[in-house]
């Protein structure tokens, strides 16, 4: 498999291998966006030359938009192979090549997001432990963060907000980043579902590094709280909303 790595040049040509086909959706040009502002603060996002869901994506840790003490480290926000390209080595090719680039640049070693058992959108947690991973910190909501060290030296951790995931509102609180999983459409719909059924519901977009960092939640690309309490990372459709609030 021949991979192509995203730049400032070829951002806007090129498919990001997302579910959405149309380059100009707006989940995708959200996205695009993102990336494209973080690539300046070491990003890198490599993807399958062929058109589908296969890349990766990973940024020093200092940079990352989710509250952890991992200096030092380098981020993994995903690794998605999926469709007609899964089973054929691909997702190892692609954690590979992090890791070389990774040590290329001196870093102590990986982290990511995961949990004992598979949840949407985080990393499986059988391949990781095959690949050589840890659990380093787990939160009160069992979001695991995991980890390959380089070297002898700290092992990340989640902050405090983080572990101990809570908010202070009342109703439903969901906060998202313009990061996968894309959001960007869907949030209004909630909205609205939320305001006919009279349902107190606030949406809050993480728009800084410094936000996603102190948010209240491992997860920052989604998370839903009810009365203070996680819910969920899986994003919702209006169907399941509907189905969640008991209507």
């Amino acid at each position: 498999m021949n991979y192509i790595t995203i730049t400032k040049e070829n951002i806007e040509k090129e498919h990001i291998c997302c579910a959405i086909s149309n380059n100009k959706d707006i989940q995708v040009s959200s996205k695009k966006a993102w990336l494209y502002d973080r690539l300046d603060e070491g990003l890198v996002f490599t993807k399958s030359e062929q058109r589908g869901k296969c890349f990766i994506e990973y940024i020093p840790a200092e940079n990352a938009w989710i509250p952890i003490i991992a200096e030092g480290y380098m981020y993994i926000d995903c690794l998605w192979v999926s469709g007609s390209l899964k089973g054929h080595g691909y997702a190892n090719e692609l954690l590979e090549q992090c890791i070389s680039d990774s040590r290329a640049k001196e870093k102590k070693g990986l982290c990511i997001l995961s949990s004992a058992k598979k949840k949407p959108f985080l990393a499986d947690p059988k391949f990781l432990a095959y690949k050589g991973f840890t659990v380093c910190d787990e939160s009160d909501n069992g979001i695991q963060l995991w980890y390959l060290p380089f070297m002898e030296g700290t092992k990340p951790s989640f902050k405090d907000c983080a572990k101990h995931p809570h908010t202070e509102e009342k109703g439903y609180v969901l906060y998202y980043t313009s990061q996968c999983p894309f959001n960007a459409k869907y949030i209004p719909i909630l909205e609205a579902v939320a305001r006919e059924n009279h349902v107190p519901f606030n949406a809050i977009h993480l728009q800084t590094k410094e936000e996603a960092q102190n948010a209240p939640t491992p997860v920052t690309t989604y998370a839903l709280f009810h009365d203070g309490i996680y819910l969920t990372n899986e994003e919702l459709s209006d169907k399941k909303f509907l189905k969640l609030i008991g209507k």
